[in-house]
């Protein structure tokens, strides 16, 4: 894992998930996640089917919902400290799906590695609005202390820009999130490009 994960958010986003994901497809995203916290559980599942074809290369992955992403077949799933214990999703996955855990301290990471997490979410890195509850940020030491403790991939997340995302890559982040920085803007495909620039440098 390398690059830059796109998460959609309908809400910020200026033309809609659908294009989008295709913008962060065309990009080189090299993960899409959908997380959508509204809707009916029919309503998700047909977008996330639709969105799902529209990753070309990407890997696609689901928030918190371990029934879309079963739904959908999807390459894996992205949960938090409130959702189903890894283990669970394990089992309900099986052996051949990504399982991504958010982590927000040092702890939580090393339990997410022993627990058979396929890769970190470590923030947030800087304060952000987009998460409601993404609690204080940590600042780039807490991708320092994960990236020395863990041997898993490590995805940044949590205000992250153009400005500091090479801070943070050169922390030890393995992949970078920045959702209002990429859907908010009116280019969207240029704007995943930037970020995804970055790794020809760190």
């Amino acid at each position: 894992m390398k690059g830059f994960y796109f998460i959609t958010d309908a809400k910020l986003s200026l033309a809609g998930n659908r294009s989008d994901v295709r913008a962060a497809s065309k990009a080189g995203a090299r993960i899409i996640q959908y997380r959508r916290k509204e809707g009916t559980t029919a309503s998700l599942y047909e977008e996330a089917m639709e969105l799902k074809g529209l990753c070309g290369d990407a890997k696609f992955i689901v928030n918190d919902r371990v029934d879309i992403a079963l739904a959908v077949d999807a390459d894996g799933v992205h949960v938090g400290r409130d959702d189903l214990p890894v283990r669970v999703v394990r089992q309900l996955l099986g052996p051949g799906k990504i399982i991504g855990v958010t982590v927000r301290d040092l702890e939580e990471a090393v339990q997410a590695e022993k627990e058979g997490a396929d890769y970190l979410g470590v923030g947030p890195v800087y304060r952000t609005s987009t998460k409601k509850d993404a609690g204080p940020p940590s600042g780039i030491q807490l991708i320092r202390q994960v990236r020395s403790a863990c041997r898993l991939p490590v995805i940044a997340i949590g205000g992250i820009t153009l400005g500091n995302a090479g801070e943070v890559i050169k922390a030890g982040a393995d992949m970078i999130c920045a959702v209002s920085a990429t859907v908010a803007e009116p280019d969207v495909e240029k704007a995943v490009s930037d970020f995804q620039r970055l790794f020809t440098y760190y």
